[in-house]
């Protein structure tokens, strides 16, 4: 039997991360009509943030491994929060005042929608939308401004974490398997490693067995904000209000900075179209060949209007 969450149809925003799954999330939330769960596949356990008991980065739900996930989500589902388990973790003050307003944000968020913003959830897209019957949107954004935007926080990726997931290498990622062993060599950089990464994850997306979702671009969005959060909404069936276009155009005006500081990369003020061409000063023309080598054929299909260079 599928979960029923009555009229109160979950939400799934996923993607990979960097590309606006966060900005996006906070302007779903600005409806009031949504409560917003945040990662809950992310492996990072911070006191406070609810965790399923993922193994590794995108994990792989399905009907086969859905026992040890299901009943986690579904108490988070409905905006449950464990608050003396999450404050007995406690170790700070800071711990303290992360775990306590996430608790409020679950309390205030009760019988509203359910908005799961897990960039690492996209492989589980499909169990999603059959099992918890979720809208799905998933965001793509040009590989050159992810991977730049990886290269500037440092970020890599470990390949193992997909690897050694037997179903998700069956039912999907069986074709990658060479390559993705390959990446593992130390002669591999994070900008050879992303750019796969951000490959393996949108063949999967654009593949003909991937279930019907709401793909959305980062930078039509970044283009021109209020008509395409406007569309977003209507897709979703929620109510874009006048305080939802203040608060979309205030997130994305030109008064705000270019890019988001290294220490907060989760910053959502930001100048929505100079950070479409970021990716210029943070890449090398090798890198920038690189990427392109490892992405184009699979970029085309979001971008066949994109320019290299």
């Amino acid at each position: 039997m599928d979960v029923d969450l009555g009229r109160r149809r979950p939400i799934l925003l996923t993607g990979m991360p960097r590309s606006g799954t966060t900005w996006v999330g906070g302007i779903l939330t600005a409806s009031g009509e949504v409560g917003y769960i945040n990662e809950p596949f992310n492996l990072s356990v911070s006191p406070g943030s609810l965790r399923v008991p993922a193994d590794h980065w995108y994990a792989y739900v399905t009907a086969e491994t859905e026992d040890r996930y299901l009943p986690v989500l579904t108490r988070v589902l409905e905006f449950e929060y464990p608050l003396v388990r999450e404050l007995r973790r406690c170790r700070s003050r800071t711990d303290v005042h992360h775990t306590l307003k996430w608790w409020r944000d679950f309390v205030r968020s009760r019988g509203r929608r359910p908005l799961v913003k897990e960039p690492h959830a996209v492989f589980s897209a499909e169990w999603f939308a059959k099992r918890l019957g979720s809208d799905v949107v998933v965001m793509v954004r040009e590989p050159l401004a992810v991977v730049s935007s990886w290269k500037r926080l440092e970020w890599s990726f470990d390949f193992d974490n997909l690897l050694e997931q037997p179903l998700l290498m069956r039912d999907w990622l069986g074709p990658f398997e060479a390559e993705m062993t390959a990446a593992l060599s130390p002669d591999r950089d994070l900008v050879d490693r992303v750019a796969l990464l951000w490959r393996v994850i949108y063949s999967v997306v654009a593949d003909e067995r991937f279930p019907a979702v709401r793909l959305v671009r980062h930078e039509d969005l970044s283009r021109d904000p209020v008509p395409g959060y406007a569309q977003l909404y209507e897709a979703l069936g929620l109510s874009f209000t006048d305080a939802v276009a203040q608060t979309v155009e205030a997130s994305s005006s030109s008064d705000n900075p270019a890019e988001t500081r290294v220490e907060s990369p989760h910053e959502t003020q930001i100048d929505s179209k100079a950070n479409l061409e970021n990716w210029r000063h943070r890449l090398t023309e090798d890198e920038i060949a690189r990427i392109r080598a490892v992405t184009e054929e699979t970029a085309a299909l979001y971008y066949p209007e994109l320019v290299w260079a």
